[in-house]
Parts: C-alpha cells; structure tokens; sequence
C-alpha cells in the first residue's frame, strides 16, 4: 500500500510529477504514480479512487485543472493540487484549485511546485507519526 497517490491530468505534466516522486522517493515516502484524466477518463478515476488505500493524493493539473476537485468531492482524504503552467502562466490553473466549493477543500501550492506538495504530504503523514 502506497501512503501518496500522485494523479496527473496528463503524460505532459511529467516533469512535475518527477520533482514529486523524487522529494517523496528522497525521504522513503512509497507512493503511486497514475496518469488519470478527470475530463477524459472520469470511469477510470473513480475506480483509483475507491480501490484506493492511500493517505493522501497529489493531484497535478493545468488548463481549468478540475482533477484536484473532482478527487475531492470523492474522497475524505487531504487533496493536494499541483496548478501547472501553461496558458496564463498556470493562473488559471491556480485559481481553478484555489477555489473549491464548500466542503470540497483541495491545499494548493505555487504552479509547478511539485516539490511543496511532495514536502506537504510528508508533513501530513508527519501528523500520525506523532
């Protein structure tokens, strides 16, 4: 059982997704990396999520990045979202995760910092260990 699901919209958000894994591989956290599409493949990305064990999800998104929302709204788990650059410099992106609804909260870090929510996420599972 993985403790971090790392979930990216698309192959094109890799080198996020590899400043993830490598803080989180660096400091022995196990995770999962998938690349699941909540526009796309929203099928997929429920099945992920209600087979999953994890303790926490990385979600990394650009464009409107609905994925952190969508595993939100799914799970009582912490959601991390990663806003990613691309049109607007990632602000969209940004604003898209920053404003969750109500009872749908997602912790967003600074675009393409994957590195912050890899660190964040070992600071929540910090928070057992104690």
């Amino acid at each position: 059982m993985a403790d971090v699901a790392i979930i990216s919209g698309s192959a094109s958000d890799a080198a996020i997704t590899d400043k993830v894994k490598r803080v989180l591989g660096e400091n022995k956290v196990s995770y999962d990396a998938q690349i699941i599409s909540a526009h796309r493949d929203p099928d997929k990305l429920d099945a992920y999520i209600r087979t999953s064990n994890v303790k926490i999800y990385i979600a990394i998104a650009g464009l409107s990045a609905a994925l952190p929302g969508v595993i939100a709204s799914k799970t009582d788990k912490p959601v991390i979202g990663v806003p990613v650059s691309g049109t607007l410099n990632g602000l969209d992106a940004l604003l898209a995760i920053a404003q969750m609804p109500k009872g749908v909260p997602v912790a967003c870090v600074g675009v393409d910092n994957g590195d912050n929510a890899a660190w964040l996420a070992i600071r929540i599972l910090n928070l057992v260990k104690k």
